[in-house]
């Protein structure tokens, strides 16, 4: 049976919208790149134009200082009228390592900040090709340590931070969270990873199982390892923070929940990582969501697969970073 057979009929519309966005993997070389940016920063700020914000998160924008002294940026999102210490999500958006911004992120963060009741640090890191790992992850860890750092400030509590990401924000995640093990600091309370993008090596099945397809292909995901790794994609000597499935002691780390749809090239290798976790002794939530294709919450937000895909993770952050409430 083809892909597109098996998808779930409520997201099969949704592959228009990759249509729409004409994103092939030829459009992702390095020629070709900064037009793409370009593209998708106009047809998603022409999608978003009719969605106001949610009156009850306040924003705002700063500059961090990143991996070496750059500057990143990042977004702060906080329930409007909060009193007191607040939990925190860093967050970390996707694109392949290559494309994505700040803006992409507001409806989702929006929404992690009023349903969960946490400040949200939304993070712009750097993007390759032009800066290659390790600047990509290491601006996220510059970002979850500056939280930490700047917790009475911020108004948020540094017992009560987690990371998450989606795709390439997903690897980034989990790559800053063994980071901050290996370091000894910030510590992590929990690892939210949306079908993250964690290994550069195409070892599993669904790596290789869709070479062509609409949405996140193989054919995609070579350009992006191959940005991020300057063409060392594959290479003995790529580290774990760049590809966290490479990691071979996974203990010690937060607990985590990770999510990845059945048709997408990530699912092995996120089902391959939740099961070494939990090998770790490290408490993991995974779901496997049948007939998805990759990013189906973000084509199909009507859909009752996303609905559930969202609803689990606003639960699963609510238990880690309310746990007196949970637990009531």
């Amino acid at each position: 049976m083809g892909f597109e057979a098996r998808i779930d009929p409520e997201l099969r519309e949704g592959l228009a919208l990759y249509e729409a966005l004409g994103i092939t993997a030829e459009a992702l070389t390095a020629e070709r790149l900064p037009a793409t940016r370009v593209h998708m920063a106009e047809f998603l700020a022409t999608a978003l134009a009719e969605i106001p914000p949610n009156e009850r998160v306040v924003r705002e924008d700063r500059t961090i200082p990143g991996h070496d002294g750059a500057d990143v940026p990042v977004r702060i999102y906080r329930p409007d009228g909060a009193t007191g210490t607040l939990p925190c999500l860093v967050w970390i958006h996707g694109g392949g390592m290559i494309v994505g911004t700040l803006d992409s992120e507001n409806i989702a963060c929006d929404r992690y900040a009023d349903a969960v009741g946490c400040v949200v640090v939304s993070v712009g890191y750097r993007l390759a090709p032009e800066h290659p790992h390790p600047a990509p992850v290491e601006d996220c860890y510059a970002a979850l340590s500056w939280a930490a750092a700047n917790a009475e400030e911020l108004g948020i509590d540094p017992e009560r931070i987690a990371v998450g990401g989606a795709s390439a924000g997903g690897g980034l995640a989990a790559g800053t969270v063994l980071a901050a093990r290996d370091r000894g600091g910030p510590a992590i309370a929990f690892q939210l990873l949306v079908y993250p993008m964690l290994d550069d090596r195409e070892l599993t099945p669904s790596s290789i199982e869709f070479p062509g397809i609409l949405s996140w292909s193989t054919a995609h995901n070579r350009v992006g390892w191959a940005h991020l790794l300057a063409g060392r994609a594959g290479a003995d000597d790529v580290d774990h923070y760049a590809a966290p499935a490479r990691a071979t002691e996974l203990s010690g780390l937060p607990p985590a929940l990770i999510q990845v749809g059945e048709l997408e090239v990530f699912r092995d290798e996120d089902i391959d990582y939740a099961v070494r976790l939990l090998r770790a002794g490290v408490p993991t939530e995974l779901h496997v969501y049948p007939g998805a294709y990759h990013a189906w919450d973000l084509t199909s937000p009507e859909a009752a697969a996303t609905v559930r895909m969202v609803e689990e993770r606003i639960r699963a952050l609510r238990t880690a970073l309310h746990p007196q409430t949970a637990a009531v």
